[in-house]
């Protein structure tokens, strides 16, 4: 998959007094506080994924954005992380990210396969 930056983008806000113009930096800061926000549902939904997650680790330093391609046509935003505290452990999860920049949770996919070491979690 080609993670490219999505383009440079304002969104404009018009209140009665002033507009207010978001850049791409900003509309990201507030996706991530979202997701944060939201951090018990994709939890929920990586255990739901397997009877031997325990417990799932949401690496908020690996925030990707991706601007799509064959698989995935329509920008997303994706997480990753590890379960079970288990170090190299791995998953990673996509969600939509939709045209006013609002994030999709009711979409969400594991779009690699949760694995232990080089094991796929069976």
């Amino acid at each position: 998959m080609n993670l490219t930056k999505r383009p440079e983008q304002k969104v404009t806000a018009s209140s009665s007094k002033k507009v207010v113009q978001k850049s791409e930096e900003e509309i990201k800061k507030e996706q991530i506080a979202f997701l944060k926000e939201h951090e018990q549902e994709i939890v929920d939904y990586v255990r739901a994924q397997n009877s031997k997650i325990e417990s799932v680790q949401i690496d908020w330093t690996d925030v990707r954005w991706s601007d799509g391609g064959f698989l995935f046509p329509d920008y997303s935003i994706e997480v990753y992380g590890t379960v079970n505290h288990i170090e190299d452990s791995g998953w990673s999860a996509s969600m939509p990210i939709n045209d006013d920049d609002s994030i999709d949770l009711k979409k969400i996919s594991i779009f690699n396969h949760i694995t232990i070491g080089e094991e796929i979690l069976e």
